[in-house]
């Protein structure tokens, strides 16, 4: 259980090594709060792909599919710059497809990086959709299960419901074959207690 008098960066290494954590889970599961959690202690930079994304949606110049393209594009070339400047990097972002996973992967071992899978897990749809309802929507992200993001088109959206169960059920995921770390937590709970169980076992590997 946490110690609200203590801090999350007591009993850690005075220099901590370099780490790549891509955060997993569906939209909801609470991934930028344990993005800024973990941030202060890890000393890490967070890369949040809503931003981005949303950012390209501003203008009013692209359309929803051409600005989810152009932010991972942009997305690897500034965790690149991160990684470059000597930075450990959490990359706030839901991770659906292989190829994402793949150019995490690839990224930590090219920087010398620890890498890190973390994902936040909730099963619940109606907490999910509540969570989604309730917050304050970047023009990205959608406002629902069922709600799409104000410039998708219908077609990008119309199994909404069904691409998010497959978002919750099966997203990519990191096997034996891949050799890197990995942790699931459940993101029902006690976010400092999550990022408290996330430290202990990325330390203890040192």
């Amino acid at each position: 259980m946490a110690n609200p008098n203590q801090s999350p960066a007591q009993g850690l290494p005075q220099q901590p090594k370099k780490l790549f954590i891509q955060l997993s889970g569906a939209p909801g599961a609470g991934k930028s709060t344990m993005a800024e959690l973990l941030r202060q202690p890890l000393g890490a930079v967070v890369l949040d792909h809503d931003i981005i994304r949303s950012s390209l949606l501003s203008g009013n110049e692209i359309t929803f599919q051409d600005a989810a393209k152009s932010a991972y594009r942009l997305n690897w070339a500034l965790a690149e710059s991160i990684l470059q400047q000597g930075f450990s990097l959490i990359i706030d972002s839901t991770c659906n497809y292989r190829e994402i996973l793949d150019r995490g992967i690839e990224l930590a071992r090219r920087h010398g990086c620890e890498y890190w899978y973390v994902e936040c897990r909730v099963t619940d749809i109606e907490l999910l959709d509540g969570r989604l309802r309730a917050r304050t929507p970047m023009r990205s992200q959608r406002t629902g299960v069922d709600r799409a993001p104000v410039d998708a088109t219908a077609a990008e959206y119309s199994d909404a419901r069904a691409r998010f169960m497959r978002w919750v059920d099966s997203p990519a995921r990191p096997g034996e074959g891949d050799g890197v770390s990995s942790i699931t937590v459940d993101a029902t709970a006690n976010p400092e207690e999550r990022r408290d169980e996330i430290l202990a076992k990325i330390f203890s590997t040192q």
